[in-house]
């Protein structure tokens, strides 16, 4: 019975119309992100659905400090416009520690590396959101798992993106982003959990 639990929740999340699912009823996700016990950070999406169509804003802020110097920052605003379950545009603007980049991307058929939409799970291919550059990952199932939340725990399935991205992503049994875990240019694990 667990197995079969299982394999159906699994296909509930791999589903081609699991795009929709994906969307908090709230509208919203918010992240802490934290690094070596620190908050650094914040992550958070908002969702606006019209019709077939789904704009999704995104905001990333990070700023690492020592003795009170901001030794490192990262700030991405992005904004992705799905027409029918498929990308129809995307634009970002990103300040990676002083380096500026900027991208505008029309329809394609690759998901943003944004990391929100569990079908990313399904692809071989996703999307750079600083360069727009198609990356190849491969994706691991790592099974389920509680995860703690700023707002308790959550059931959720464990998955690794492994290949021109390196990524541990836990989304819950509606296919909503609660936990990211990668390694930072310096090495030490930055992760980004839901508030």
């Amino acid at each position: 019975m667990k197995k079969l639990l299982t394999s159906a929740l699994a296909a509930l999340l791999l589903s081609p119309g699991a795009q929709a699912a994906t969307v908090p009823a709230s509208g919203h996700l918010s992240f802490s992100v934290v690094r070596k016990g620190s908050h650094i950070g914040t992550y958070k999406l908002g969702f606006t659905q019209s019709g077939k169509t789904l704009k999704v804003s995104i905001k990333t802020h990070v700023n690492v400090k020592m003795l009170l110097i901001s030794v490192y920052h990262f700030n991405q605003q992005s904004t992705e416009i799905w027409q029918g379950g498929k990308l129809a545009s995307l634009q970002t603007a990103t300040d990676d520690n002083g380096k500026k980049s900027h991208i505008s991307i029309g329809a394609s058929p690759l998901i943003p590396a944004s990391l929100w939409d569990v079908d990313m799970l399904r692809a071989r291919t996703v999307l750079n959101t600083i360069t727009g550059k198609p990356m190849r990952i491969r994706v691991a199932s790592l099974g389920a798992q509680t995860v703690q939340t700023g707002s308790g725990a959550v059931a959720t399935k464990h998955y690794r993106v492994s290949g021109d991205l390196a990524r541990d992503l836990w989304y819950d049994a509606g296919g909503n982003l609660v936990k990211v875990a990668m390694k930072g240019n310096d090495g030490s694990l930055v992760s980004y959990i839901r508030k």
